[in-house]
């Protein structure tokens, strides 16, 4: 197992280990995300793209490693997972120059 995998696997065991005090908030949570993350009107590769882009915003590393094994093993290519990080990237610096483009200068003022 490699580092990637250790995280991924300890997380997937503190989980369990939060179950087992709060079973049903960890069976909702899991309901909700193997639902949202079936193929529906986009696939399950998108969608791991998708959330490989939101955990890398939110500097969630676990995230990191587990979308991109995910959008890997739904059939990603590397270059289409360093496109999505790119594409993440561009959104996430967007989000800060929109930010001081309007509250920054506004508070200037």
């Amino acid at each position: 197992m490699n580092m990637n995998e250790d995280k991924v696997s300890a997380y997937k065991k503190e989980i369990e280990h939060f179950g087992q005090f709060l079973p049903d908030s960890a069976q909702a949570y899991h309901q909700f995300t193997g639902q949202a993350f079936q193929s529906g009107n986009l696939d399950e590769k998108t969608k791991h793209l998708i959330a490989l882009g939101v955990g890398l915003f939110a500097n969630n590393e676990v995230c990191t490693f587990y979308h991109t094994n995910e959008a890997k093993s739904k059939g990603a290519s590397d270059l289409e997972i360093l496109e999505a990080t790119a594409a993440a990237s561009a959104a996430a610096a967007g989000h800060i120059l929109s930010q001081s483009a309007m509250r920054v200068q506004q508070a200037l003022q």
